[in-house]
């Protein structure tokens, strides 16, 4: 495929905290070696040169629009992005997020791929009024095939073929080299050596179903080895009602609420297993963090985290703390040679689907992407 060098792509992403800094470094990645310029834009977010340098961009732009300013129509950041688009011969604009999709299509005259990282996104009908409006212009893309057919559903009248499925990455062995020994990670944590370790990621936060992990872990204990803990790394606003709640299940000397730890994804060999509750995850990059580091998986059934698990891990149905129970058990009683294929059979997952190679191919095999090249 040749193309010129002056061709531009203009990513416009909402901002740079949690996992968007690697969303932008991921969708970045898809223009190496073909001859586009990336110039990624940031609407909130001071400028960070840090932040910049993770980018994988050719340039990086930060509008600094605090949240409160880009409430209502947002004229000023429309206004400020037309200035930016007129600026370079960009082809395209992908952008993160509704309000950068809603800006860019009213800030611009650039085709627009919409990239949607939650379920529900199209459940307002103002929002499926404006996507109708720009439908000629706009295609869609979900970070799991369970965001793509909420889309679809919310979307009936469009073709299918205008919104597809493009996973969250990782580079493989960036992210397996970045991660330290289980005896660093341990220490980091304050973890001991002897512990059998259950770990959980994420927000404390009705999403992250961590009153079920809670109950689950209770009911697996006697079936675990004697040193079992339970890690949670997060903060939220249901930390002091699962800290209750652990107390309630007599397991509160046995739950270590670790709060939030910087670049948690480096210390994850931590872990015996990582465990998963969450109400319908529209991906989670936690569990390709995970699989990284060669743990064994326990998720719900749901969501876009079936699709990442399914076949390499155990999935047991939202809620139900009794079927987890039995999953922790089922891990823990795994042997060496068994946690070996496992961390063996997530690896080639990864590689085959949710590497940045693998999902690069898929991009440019999108329909819309094909389209738009052939006319280019």
């Amino acid at each position: 495929m040749t193309r010129s060098a002056e061709r531009h792509v203009l990513q416009f992403c909402h901002g740079y905290d949690g996992p968007f800094l690697d969303c932008a470094r991921q969708y970045a990645s898809l223009f190496a070696g073909t001859g586009y310029r990336v110039t990624t834009v940031f609407l909130t977010g001071v400028a960070d040169a840090e932040v910049a340098a993770g980018c994988a961009s050719d340039e990086v732009l930060f509008m600094e629009y605090s949240s409160k300013a880009i409430r209502g129509l947002k004229l000023g950041a429309i206004i400020d992005l037309r200035k930016i688009a007129a600026s370079r011969n960009f082809s395209f604009c992908i952008a993160h997020r509704f309000k950068p999709i809603y800006i860019a299509l009213l800030g611009t005259s650039l085709p627009v791929i919409g990239v949607h990282h939650a379920l529900g996104d199209y459940t307002r009908g103002t929002r499926k009024l404006f996507a109708g409006i720009f439908r000629k212009r706009l295609s869609l893309l979900g970070v799991s095939d369970a965001v793509r057919d909420d889309i679809r559903h919310s979307l009936p009248k469009w073709p299918a073929g205008k919104i597809q499925t493009l996973y969250n990455r990782i580079d493989v062995l960036a992210l397996q080299e970045s991660q330290v020994s289980v005896r660093e990670a341990r220490e980091a944590l304050g973890l001991s050596m002897d512990a059998w370790v259950v770990g959980n990621v994420g927000r404390l936060h009705p999403d992250k179903d961590q009153a079920t992990l809670l109950r689950g872990f209770a009911a697996a204990l006697p079936g675990l080895p004697t040193d079992s803990q339970l890690a949670i790394l997060g903060i939220g606003r249901l930390e002091q009602d699962l800290k209750t709640l652990a107390r309630e299940l007599g397991v509160a000397d046995r739950v270590l609420f670790l709060g939030q730890v910087p670049e948690a994804r480096r210390y994850f060999r931590a872990f015996d297993v990582f465990a998963l509750s969450s109400d319908h995850e529209p991906f989670g990059m936690v569990l390709l963090e995970a699989m990284a580091a060669g743990l064994p998986l326990l998720v719900t059934a749901c969501g876009g985290a079936k699709e990442v698990v399914e076949g390499v891990g155990i999935l047991f149905p939202l809620g139900d703390a009794e079927r987890m129970a039995q999953g922790l058990q089922r891990l823990a009683a795994m042997d060496d040679q068994e946690r070996q294929q496992c961390a063996q059979l997530m690896l080639d997952r990864l590689h085959e689907r949710f590497s940045d190679r693998a999902v690069r191919d898929v991009f440019w095999q999108l329909p819309f992407v094909i389209e738009r090249e052939a006319r280019a």
